[in-house]
């Protein structure tokens, strides 16, 4: 690299350090950062602090480096869920520490929910292998989430029922979802499974649209009616958490909410 007096050589070097760490098949260590590109450690150290500063790079638990958030927020202009589970981990293991119960996150796909990630439940009871498997979003605390913030849409026809407790009126529903709204959470109890007990809270990307939702859940003995509220607020906590890395900023989203909102109102009358 030629030096010039202008600062184009630490851009330069930045963008070489970038480079290596979006090309890196994993997560890459600041000493094989500093050894790829043959920049003194000092210079490294100051560069990535910069890169990581303004989203480029970030560290995960280990220290090591991957693409930053701004790489995340990019992919998600198209709603696509490209490198969402990999930076959703922390914050997935982080609830799974608080509660010990099966934390997901889940997605709308074909009118139905997917659990695209999960940790498992300290516990052998309760600990079910979600992933690939498809569930009723009516009857899902994750499927209210997407539900009740306009991320899916109803299902056609008959409502269907799981079990006796599952929802099977559209203004039992409505009226469900709109408490979802009211406190930034749903829940379940016993309505896709007899036993089963779920919170959900839901994730935005920036411009305020809910794309996926957080979720734990586990047996009625162990998540019981008091226990509900502080895992309510965990999973609410960890969703907030992830919701800023996509790039969500609760007061710049409020006006486009509620703009929809209105014209939703409007259309409806």
């Amino acid at each position: 690299m030629v030096s010039s007096p202008n600062g184009t050589q630490a851009v330069d070097r930045a963008a070489r350090l970038l480079t290596e760490v979006v090309h890196a098949p994993g997560s890459v260590t600041f000493t094989e950062l500093a050894a790829a590109t043959g920049l003194a450690k000092s210079t490294t150290s100051r560069l990535l602090l910069a890169l990581e500063r303004n989203g480029l790079v970030r560290r995960d638990d280990a220290g090591r480096f991957r693409p930053g958030e701004m790489f995340v927020r990019f992919a998600w202009r198209g709603g696509a869920e490209a490198g969402l589970t990999e930076v959703a981990q922390p914050y997935l293991d982080r609830l799974g520490e608080a509660t010990g119960e099966t934390v997901n996150l889940g997605v709308g796909r074909d009118g139905m929910v997917e659990q695209i990630a999960q940790v498992d439940s300290v516990y052998l009871i309760g600990a079910t292998n979600w992933l690939g498997r498809a569930v009723p979003l009516h009857c899902s605390a994750i499927g209210k989430v997407l539900l009740a913030y306009g991320a899916a849409k109803p299902p056609a026809g008959r409502l269907e029922r799981c079990t006796e407790l599952s929802i099977n009126s559209r203004a039992a529903l409505e009226a469900e979802l709109a408490a979802v709204r009211e406190r930034g959470y749903a829940v379940i109890d016993g309505e896709l499974e007899p036993g089963l007990v779920a919170v959900a809270a839901p994730i935005y990307r920036d411009g305020g649209a809910v794309v996926a939702a957080l979720s734990v859940s586990g047996p009625g003995t162990r998540l019981t009616p008091a226990r509900i509220a502080d895992v309510a607020a965990a999973c609410m906590a960890q969703a907030r958490g992830l919701s800023e890395v996509l790039g969500h900023r609760p007061d710049a989203a409020a006006p486009a909410q509620a703009q929809r909102a209105q014209a939703k109102r409007e259309g409806a009358a």
